[in-house]
């Protein structure tokens, strides 16, 4: 059986993800699908973590700071323009903005992402710019 071709322009449109980033969805495949995040200038997301996806970050665009931790081992980088992470499943992460224009990456989560109920609030290094995530 062949997969589907997805072909088209993928639109401005953003949805907003429970850490309070803003989330361009790009094409899904059974294995994973691909997205584009934003963060404006200034702003820190809310921690989380997921239960059940693995992503892998690519920045692209603007400067900023990535806490990850699982169980004791815990590490904070800066990101800019060609740095690449891993966020493995339960991994409690947080990231911020540093710079004067949007932080921006492109997102490979697999599997594709089941819904809001994936994220977990947690505890992380810095207050969070948005109240009522999820």
């Amino acid at each position: 059986m062949f997969a589907k071709f997805q072909t088209g322009r993928i639109g401005s449109n953003h949805v907003k993800a429970p850490d309070g980033s803003e989330i361009r969805l790009f094409h899904e495949m059974k294995g994973g699908g691909l997205s584009e995040c934003t963060l404006p200038a200034g702003l820190t997301s809310s921690p989380i973590s997921h239960r059940n996806v693995e992503e892998i970050w690519f920045f692209t665009h603007g400067t900023g700071l990535v806490w990850r931790q699982q169980g004791n081992i815990e590490e904070t980088v800066k990101v800019e323009p060609g740095i690449s992470l891993t966020i493995p499943k339960n991994t409690k992460f947080q990231f911020k903005n540093t710079g004067n224009t949007h932080l921006k990456f492109i997102i490979c989560t697999m599997p594709p992402w089941p819904g809001e109920f994936e994220a977990q609030r947690e505890n992380g290094p810095w207050k969070t710019s948005f109240t009522n995530n999820k």
